[in-house]
């Protein structure tokens, strides 16, 4: 079974077994099962159930698996003939969670 779920404002295509890398998800530690109930579609073979937004009694079960901060980028700054330059670096957060099962 299929399903597209809403994590944290952004949608993926989901199956059980799948391991996702989505923005951090607070409040949640590492080994702790989440209900997903913002399922889009779900797709069961031949079946497909579009939501209005949302399918009723469709879940994904999650588990965090770890948080963990992503690779670093440079945001580099520079205005020609002005002796401006400007370097800054982020690392964004990210969570792994493994779909359990869609239902």
């Amino acid at each position: 079974m299929l399903a597209v779920a809403e994590i944290k404002g952004n949608q993926y295509l989901v199956k059980a077994g799948d391991v996702l890398t989505v923005q951090k998800m607070t409040g949640n530690k590492e080994g702790e099962k989440l209900k997903i109930d913002q399922v889009l579609i779900t797709i069961d073979g031949a079946t497909t159930v579009i939501g209005v937004p949302y399918v009723k009694g469709a879940q994904v079960e999650l588990l965090v698996r770890k948080h963990y901060k992503g690779d670093k980028i440079r945001v580099f700054k520079k205005k020609a003939k002005k002796r401006y330059v400007r370097t800054q670096g982020h690392r964004q957060w990210h969570t792994d969670v493994e779909v359990l099962k869609v239902t």
